[in-house]
Formats: structure tokens, C-alpha cells, sequence
């Protein structure tokens, strides 16, 4: 478990998969991620595998939870991609709780444990080329575009952009807080 100001990252708990479920079927959250709403097997699913290899690693994409009044936000953290040797930063979040820092907060938390504690030499983050807030939040963490490429997810190829971060980036982006 991982907190930052606002926001508690957590394995998934019973209460957290009625608003996955909901979020994973909400046609613009899945605009960018293959487009096709997942089932409450696939979005039940998803959470237990999260838990298993964050229990397993300490790696995953764990639950967001908002600290005021612990809503469920949505899920952010660090898995290795199938298309690189990296790990991924990636986030999916509530449409509701878009534009309010979280992906951001939440990212940050996770830049941090790799490179600090996992002691890992590159994150990328992956979305699909026309996914302008992932990109946005991609460079707000202070990650600068990698490549662009021609991707395939569960056999459909999409246009992808990479974005990517090093220690020593990660290390000039928190030297200016102070």
C-alpha cells in the first residue's frame, strides 16, 4: 500500500468491484483501451490478478482510493509491458474523477517506488496516439516522448506513442519541490 496527499493505493477490495466493473464498461474510459467494455468476469478478473502480483512482487495496478471520503477512484501502477523490456506506468481512472491531478498523484507515487526502491533504470507509459490526457499526464510526470509505434493488444493492432523516464529525469523533476 502506497499513500500520497489525497489518495490511498491499494490492493483491490470486495466494495472496490461493482465501480471497476462500472468504470470498465463506460465507453469513454474504454475509448483508448481497445474500445470494448469488459465484462464484471473480465473487470473481477483483472482485480484478482492485480492482487496476486502485487502480493507476489509488490508490482501491479492497484486501486486508487480517494483518502477524504475513500471513494474509489480507479487504478494506477507498474507492470511489465508485453511489447518492451520495461516496466509501465499506466492508469485508468473514473470518468468522474478525470481532471483532478489524480493519474498524476497516483503515477508519481509509482515513478518514486521504481526508482527508489525497485531501483529500475527506465519506466515507459504506452496509450493509444490519440489519447491526448494520457499523453498530457505522461508529461506532467515529466516524461519525455520516446517513440511511436504500431502495437498489437489481444491480436488488434493500434497506433501507440511512448512515452518514457529515467532516474536521473525522475531525479531533476524532484529536485525543483524543494
Amino acid at each position: 500500500m502506497r499513500t500520497t496527499d489525497r489518495l490511498v493505493l491499494r490492493p483491490f477490495r470486495e466494495e472496490d468491484l461493482e465501480p471497476w466493473a462500472a468504470l470498465n464498461t463506460d465507453p469513454e474510459v474504454m475509448k483508448y483501451l481497445g474500445g470494448v467494455p469488459l465484462s464484471r468476469e473480465e473487470s473481477d478478473g483483472i482485480a484478482s490478478g492485480v492482487n496476486k502480483r502485487y502480493a507476489a512482487d509488490g508490482t501491479g495496478f492497484l486501486a486508487i482510493e480517494r483518502r477524504t471520503d475513500g471513494a474509489f477512484v480507479g487504478a494506477c501502477g507498474l507492470q511489465f509491458t508485453p511489447w518492451y523490456p520495461d516496466f509501465e506506468i499506466g492508469w485508468r481512472l473514473a470518468h468522474a474523477y478525470w481532471g483532478h491531478g489524480y493519474a498524476t498523484e497516483a503515477a508519481s507515487s509509482w515513478l518514486e517506488h521504481g526508482f527508489t526502491t525497485m531501483g529500475l533504470q527506465r519506466v515507459i507509459s504506452v496509450t493509444d496516439t490519440p489519447n491526448v490526457r494520457s499523453i498530457g499526464v505522461m508529461r506532467r510526470l515529466g516524461m519525455t516522448f520516446d517513440h511511436e509505434a504500431v502495437l498489437e493488444e489481444d491480436g488488434v493492432p493500434f497506433d501507440a506513442t511512448v512515452y518514457s523516464m529515467t532516474p536521473a529525469a525522475w531525479s531533476a523533476k524532484i529536485g525543483g519541490r524543494g
